[in-house]
């Protein structure tokens, strides 16, 4: 069932998107090679509870860490660690959620650790792209579908590929509530969007294969290739109108 938000829970997770937002703003500034993916971890987790708020993430489902920090070819679900060091030519994605008053906000970036290859700046490009395209499909009276079909399209028609194993949902007293949001399918199918719905909407695009497997810590999922993916992702509310992306941060 597709929990319809009121305005005043509306209002909790926009403040709760505010900090997430600002979070994966201030990384575009923080990320440089030489810092270990603990390094983010902690400034993740020290500006949500220095906001008063939660780290969604840290203890979910067993999860040590209060951001998901995912390097080059690790697609999800990174597990943050003072030995894993960022280098020249990396890029980082990084997973962040924050909780305020029982409601969730939860959103992505990926970032070029220094300078990068240029597929690795295409592949950034087109992830980023792939969301916005899907964006286009979130309001009233669209399928759910018609998102997941943009994702695809777009990030399928710059040459990469789209996880499969992998997907949206919808977000707010839980981080993940119905539904599941695929960034592949066809257009035409799903319920129909309505005010009030509110998803995390995140495409997760690889440079080569979309088969994954998952590694012996039972958490981090890499390319079964081992080329590189990227992810991009935003908590988004279904208005009257446009869609308001509540983590944006910009």
């Amino acid at each position: 069932m597709i929990i319809i938000k009121s305005d005043s829970e509306i209002e909790l997770m926009r403040e709760s998107g505010k900090v997430t937002g600002y979070i994966l703003k201030e990384l575009e500034n923080v990320i440089k090679p030489g810092l270990s993916t603990a390094d983010i971890n902690h400034f993740v987790e020290k500006t949500i509870r220095g906001a008063g708020m939660i780290p969604t993430f840290l203890g979910y489902g067993g999860f040590p860490a209060s951001a998901c920090v995912s390097v080059n070819e690790e697609v999800v679900h990174g597990i943050p660690d003072k030995k894993r060091i960022l280098r020249e030519g990396d890029i980082v994605s990084v997973d962040v959620g924050s909780t305020h008053k029982g409601y969730v906000s939860d959103a992505a970036r990926t970032y070029a650790v220094g300078e990068v290859s240029e597929t690795a700046k295409h592949l950034i490009e087109a992830t980023r792209d792939s969301f916005f395209a899907g964006l286009e499909f979130c309001k009233v009276g669209c399928r759910l579908s018609d998102i997941s079909h943009a994702i695809q399209v777009s990030a399928e028609g710059e040459g990469f590929s789209v996880i499969r194993d992998y997907v949206g949902h919808g977000v707010g007293q839980q981080m993940h509530e119905d539904p599941q949001i695929p960034n592949f399918g066809k257009a035409g199918r799903g319920p129909r969007l309505a005010k009030g719905m509110v998803f995390a909407i995140e495409p997760m695009i690889c440079e080569g294969t979309y088969n994954v497997r998952t590694l012996s810590n039972d958490w981090t999922v890499v390319t079964l290739d081992g080329k590189l993916s990227a992810h991009y992702e935003n908590t988004v509310v279904i208005t009257d109108g446009e869609p308001e992306l509540l983590t944006l941060g910009e």
